[in-house]
C-alpha cells in the first residue's frame, strides 16, 4: 500500500524559503505572485492492507520523526492502487 505525507509549516510560522521563491519568481516576471509558502511531499510504501491500520502508522511516524509538530502541520492520504510504481510523470 502507497500513501503521500504532506508537511507544511503551520499558519503564522515565518517561511523564509518560501519568500525567497516567492521573490525569485516576481524577478523572473511572475507577478501575479501573492503568497507562496513551501512544505514537503514524502511517498511510503508500506507492507500492510488494513487501511485503518496504516493510517494509524502514518500518523504515528509523523508525530514521532516527519513533522516537527510545534511549527508544522501534516496530513496524508492512501494512494490508489492505480498510482503505479513510476514517480510522476512531468507535465511538459
Amino acid at each position: 500500500m502507497k500513501a503521500r505525507i504532506y508537511i507544511t509549516l503551520k499558519n503564522g510560522v515565518l517561511d523564509p524559503q518560501g519568500m525567497a521563491v516567492q521573490s525569485s519568481l516576481r524577478h523572473l516576471g511572475f507577478d501575479g505572485v501573492v503568497g507562496l509558502r513551501q512544505g514537503k511531499m514524502i511517498d511510503v510504501e508500506l507492507d500492510m492492507v488494513d487501511e485503518t491500520a496504516a493510517m494509524e502508522v502514518l500518523d504515528d511516524m509523523c508525530q514521532k520523526l516527519l513533522a516537527n509538530t510545534v511549527i508544522e502541520d501534516y496530513s496524508f492520504e492512501i494512494l490508489p492502487d492505480s498510482a503505479g510504481d513510476s514517480a510522476p510523470k512531468p507535465v511538459k
